[in-house]
């Protein structure tokens, strides 16, 4: 007989908090001048363990949507209020985020980690309540596809057809006429309006696995199945990579399915250990991480840039001279701007701790 699991998935919480001390590692740096090259995004095509870190969060969101959605109580309505309001609120939090400190409201940059959760967050719900398992197949295939016929057969004004240079794709021609405000990289953003067509297609493929965590085979098995079709996907986007490249940026097709392939092992490495082995304790703060992602994500990255805008008076910044004083003085720069990375994390990941002692779990 199948093992009966469990509605919440310590595994699961644990590979969300990794995820979320992944993306505070990787955004805070002692010093961007010294980086090691693994912590930064791949400049155009390619791909550094960095730019693995927003799919898994994407990818986690639809594995928790088959848990969180499967024990709703209530009318559709109020779930689809629920999940309108939830879109709302996190979209919020970013454009907050990017305005601040400096609350410069003429540059704002609309487009960013947070809204581009909130609008996937949003489509995906939509479409993983209103289609059957097969139905769902062949949305997220249409999307991936789709996309790529976009981006590979609309000709682009001085650039034609098929180019995926950053000033002459087809995602960064639209985001120049449709997205509004700033973008991160003046003619074009990572996380623009038509490169998260894919962004969607990688929560849904999240929703996929929800459904084999969740159905009637043995823990062992599920396992198994994490690892064959992590496999599977990571070979097909590397495969398909060859005519349309894995790129973070783009958000090409290839890298949906490569770093879905990847995220299947990942999953797959912690379901082993947690869930299977019972090795829970060992990952205790990555599973506190995990029960409070957004909130942390979000404070964490305001509390750096009060950081940087605050002067002292040798003219740094505060966060200037505490890298100086208790990084730099003893390492070199690139180990010291780790240290610094690291150290910030462990700070945060004490926060969780507290929170998660406190059983305050902060839903947003």
């Amino acid at each position: 007989m199948a093992e009966k699991k469990a509605i919440r998935l310590s595994s699961l919480d644990a590979f969300r908090g990794i995820t979320i001390a992944g993306m505070i590692l990787v955004n805070n740096p002692g010093t961007w001048r010294d980086v090691y090259p693994p912590l930064l995004h791949a400049e155009w095509h390619g791909w550094t363990p960095t730019d693995l870190v927003f799919p898994f969060f994407l990818f986690i969101i639809g594995v928790a949507m088959t848990f969180s959605f499967g024990k709703f109580q209530g009318p559709r309505s109020a779930l689809y209020w629920k999940i309108t309001r939830r879109s709302l609120i996190i979209f919020a939090l970013g454009l907050l985020l990017n305005l601040f400190p400096s609350f410069d409201f003429a540059n704002i940059r609309w487009a960013g980690v947070l809204p581009r959760i909130a609008v996937v967050y949003f489509f995906a719900s939509l479409i993983f309540l209103n289609t059957k398992l097969r139905s769902l197949a062949w949305t997220t295939a249409g999307l991936l596809v789709g996309y790529w016929g976009l981006l590979a057969l609309v000709p682009v004004p001085g650039h034609g057809a098929g180019v995926l240079s950053p000033e002459g794709n087809l995602a960064a021609y639209l985001d120049s006429f449709l997205l509004p405000g700033r973008m991160w990289q003046g003619t074009w953003d990572p996380e623009g309006i038509l490169s998260t067509i894919p962004a969607i297609a990688t929560t849904l493929l999240g929703v996929f696995t929800g459904h084999l965590l969740r159905s009637r085979l043995s823990r062992t098995e599920i396992t198994c199945w994490l690892f064959v079709s992590g496999w599977a996907l990571t070979l097909v986007g590397l495969f398909w990579g060859i005519w349309f490249p894995i790129n973070k940026n783009i958000w090409t097709s290839s890298y949906v399915l490569f770093t879905a392939g990847a995220a299947h092992q990942f999953l797959g490495i912690c379901y082993w250990l947690i869930d299977v082995k019972d090795y829970r304790k060992w990952f205790r703060p990555a599973i506190a991480v995990g029960m409070n992602p957004i909130a942390l994500y979000v404070l964490s990255s305001m509390v750096i840039d009060v950081l940087y805008a605050v002067p002292i008076s040798s003219g740094a910044s505060l966060q200037g001279w505490i890298f100086q004083t208790f990084f730099s003085s003893w390492a070199s720069l690139v180990n010291a701007s780790l240290a610094f990375a690291v150290t910030y994390v462990a700070l945060w990941a004490l926060v969780a701790e507290v929170l998660y002692r406190r059983r305050v779990f902060i839903k947003i």
